[in-house]
């Protein structure tokens, strides 16, 4: 559900952008603590396999696929604002250098997929809990839900944006019917990857699921450790399938149009897309240009785009906790 430059006026653009800035550089202050309990090596690996998995587009039916956003499951593992960050890292490496989603359009996907996305998915979550057993199995199930209700209200978020700022004239209702009809299914596969993902972290090591903390892990004292780690082994597995989902799996995904595309191209107004300075990136499209062989290509592209996210991620959380050094050697 990546915006391209061009379907909303320059006004809107700015003003989102202006937004994005101010809730992200909050996101950064609030992820302090979520980042210091967990260390910097799962947001960074939850970026990569983000990342790699939104190059996997599932067909949904009628020529339309869709594809991961992954925000409640990443503010299930790392916390909220530390999600917002991730979230926010995996589209700026997206759109500068692989031309997915526009420039002048990135303060709206952030927006739309790393604030409201995670927001919305980690609050349903929370709120899921509250009728399912205290136990850690809960978290798969409620964490779903909060994936499938957050592509929607993202969607949903796109379509208020769009009638404040769209550059053509079409009438909102059909639109916001189409956005939130299409990516209500959009938000099944999302709801099933989010269960898949989740499902193998609480059969392994539920201490690092954020969202669980306040549960008892099995075998755990009660009350369960302050602060967890990933840990070699779990870097080194979490790794080795981001490395496949993104050189192997991606080759495997569909081609056709995701469901802004889709209904774009339904209701008018797919023309108004513009290109994006990083059309001439060596990487834009997914595909690493000079490679004479697509799969190659593909597969070097996805294996490159899971690693710089990482570096992306652990960049900002790397200053995240260096403001708290400072904010905490200031307050003695």
């Amino acid at each position: 559900m990546h915006v391209p430059d061009g379907f909303l006026d320059v006004p809107t653009s700015v003003a989102t952008g202006v937004a994005a800035v101010a809730m992200v550089g909050t996101a950064l202050r609030r992820a302090e603590r979520e980042i210091t309990e967990t260390g910097p090596a799962l947001p960074g690996l939850t970026a990569a396999f983000v990342f790699a998995a939104q190059m996997v587009n599932f067909p949904v039916g009628a020529g339309t696929s869709g594809h991961l956003l992954g925000g409640a499951l990443a503010a299930a593992l790392v916390g909220p604002w530390t999600a917002t960050v991730v979230i926010t890292s995996v589209l700026l490496v997206q759109a500068l250098l692989f031309a997915d989603g526009g420039l002048t359009a990135l303060g709206t996907n952030v927006i739309t997929m790393a604030v409201v996305g995670v927001v919305v998915g980690y609050l349903v979550a929370r709120l899921a809990l509250r009728f399912l057993p205290p136990r850690a199995r809960s978290l798969v199930p409620a964490t779903a839900l909060g994936g499938l209700v957050s592509v929607p209200a993202a969607a949903l978020a796109f379509t208020g944006l769009y009638a404040i700022g769209g550059t053509v004239d079409i009438p909102i209702g059909r639109l916001a019917t189409a956005m939130v009809g299409w990516h209500a299914v959009i938000g099944v596969g999302e709801a099933l990857i989010t269960a898949a993902v989740l499902g193998a972290v609480v059969a392994t090591r539920p201490d690092l699921v954020h969202l669980g903390r306040h549960l008892q892990p099995a075998g755990s004292p009660a009350g369960g450790p302050t602060r967890v780690r990933l840990g070699r082994r779990g870097l080194a597995i979490g790794g080795a399938v981001t490395l496949a989902v993104a050189s192997a799996v991606s080759l495997a995904a569909s081609t056709h149009p995701d469901g802004l595309e889709y209904i774009a191209t339904s209701l008018g107004f797919a023309g108004a897309a513009s290109g994006s300075p990083a059309d001439r990136s060596p990487l834009a499209n997914y595909v690493v240009h000079g490679l004479a062989n697509p799969w190659v290509s593909g597969a070097a592209a996805g294996m490159v785009g899971a690693v710089v996210p990482v570096v992306v991620g652990l960049l900002l959380t790397f200053l995240a906790q260096r403001r708290r050094g400072r904010a905490a050697r200031a307050a003695e």
